[in-house]
Order: C-alpha cells, then structure tokens, then sequence
C-alpha cells in the first residue's frame, strides 16, 4: 500500500477508542504520541495484561496496540484471550501487535493468536497509520 510523506491526504482518529498494552514506559510513550498526533483522544494505556483485560471487559475499543510482552510472550496469550472471550465487539477488534524482533516463529505464533498484524520496532507513524488504514477498509 505505502502512503507517500508528501501525501496531502488527512486523517483524524479523534473518535476512537484505543487500547495501548506495552510494559515499556519508552515503548507506551513512543505509541501514545504516535497515536495523539492522529488525533486519538480516548487512550486506555495498560502496562500489564490484567489491566487490558479489565478495560476490554467495560469499555468498547475500536483498536489495541499490543507489545509481545518480552520472552514469554503474554502479548500473544492476550490477544488469544481475546478472541476467546466472546466479549462483544471486543473480541472482534483489529489488533496491531509490536515487537523488537520477528522470527517467522514469532510472525506464525501472531497469526494463530488472531492478531491483525506484527509491527517490528522501531515504529514510524506512517506505518502505524497504513497498518490502521488498511484494517479500516
């Protein structure tokens, strides 16, 4: 797809709901501008997966940003959690997974949780945005 930089097209993402899981305050606050700088205003930031699923439980999302959760991998077992729970439309929702390196272990492992796409850190906001783009169409 690949938006280009000099793109006048604009995007505006104030009316969403968006849950960020990331464990690493450098890892939140690099999401958490990105996405503000879209215009997210309604942010549900959880440094632990007990906390996502808490907010999942009261809250509609219309979009989680999960970080793998280091080598044990409870971002993978979140996002399964999450395709399980039957917690409509939560279950349902598109699911942007980070993470520092992606083995074709880690990318198959992302696939079978449900996860929508594997985002490799570092993160620029034009790919943030094109994965966001492509799951809205």
């Amino acid at each position: 797809m690949g938006l280009s930089p000099e793109s006048r097209a604009r995007f505006n993402l104030e009316r969403a709901s968006v849950l960020v899981l990331d464990e690493s305050p450098m890892g939140m606050s690099i999401l958490v501008q990105i996405l503000t700088g879209f215009g997210v205003k309604t942010l549900h930031r959880c440094e632990k997966v007990e906390e996502a699923k808490d907010v999942i439980s009261k809250v509609e999302i219309d979009l989680i940003v999960c970080d793998a959760l280091g080598a044990g991998g409870e971002g993978y077992d979140f996002v399964s959690w999450l395709r399980g729970s039957k917690i409509e439309p939560n279950c349902y929702v598109p699911v942007l997974l980070t993470a520092g390196h992606t083995p074709n272990t880690s990318v198959a492992r992302a696939r079978d949780c449900g996860a929508h796409f594997v985002m490799v850190k570092p993160l620029t906001p034009i790919a943030v945005l094109e994965r966001i783009i492509w799951n809205a169409k």
